[in-house]
């Protein structure tokens, strides 16, 4: 007989869900793809360049809709690729890329920051260690498949 999910399991899960949902649709409002969004979002947590390594690691997205998703970022003149090194690229913001993170992916990071100094610092800190150990027990548990 295959496990069934907890209760608790499902309720993170939803919860989980509902969290991506609400990112997509603040995406949506400010116009944006959920790929754009998450590439520019992660060039601004960096500053005004990021190595496209980072890039790649930490928007859990594909790498093909990473490169479709700065094609057309370069395309529009929102981001260029300059070389770091052999093999490596950083990827920065033109002005016009600057601009259009102040009004989006800015103001998500913003609305972030905004719920967490709401919390009190012990509640934001046990979200965070919590957080971080299911991912680290679940990374264990994957590799024991």
């Amino acid at each position: 007989m295959t496990p069934s999910a907890s209760k608790e399991i499902k309720r993170y899960n939803h919860l989980a869900s509902e969290i991506d949902a609400a990112y997509h649709e603040m995406s949506l409002k400010l116009g944006m793809s959920d790929s754009a969004m998450i590439i520019l979002y992660t060039i601004c947590c960096c500053g005004d360049c990021c190595p496209l390594t980072e890039i790649r690691r930490s928007c859990g997205i594909s790498k093909q809709t990473i490169n479709s998703a700065l094609r057309k970022l370069e395309a529009e003149h929102i981001v260029y690729l300059k070389p770091a090194g052999a093999k490596n690229k950083t990827v920065c913001l033109t002005e016009k890329g600057k601009a259009l993170s102040g009004t989006t992916a800015l103001k998500i990071i913003d609305a972030e920051n905004q719920v967490f100094a709401s919390w009190a610092e012990e509640d934001v800190e046990k979200h965070l260690e919590l957080t971080e150990r299911f991912l680290i027990d679940f990374r264990k548990k994957t590799e024991l498949l």
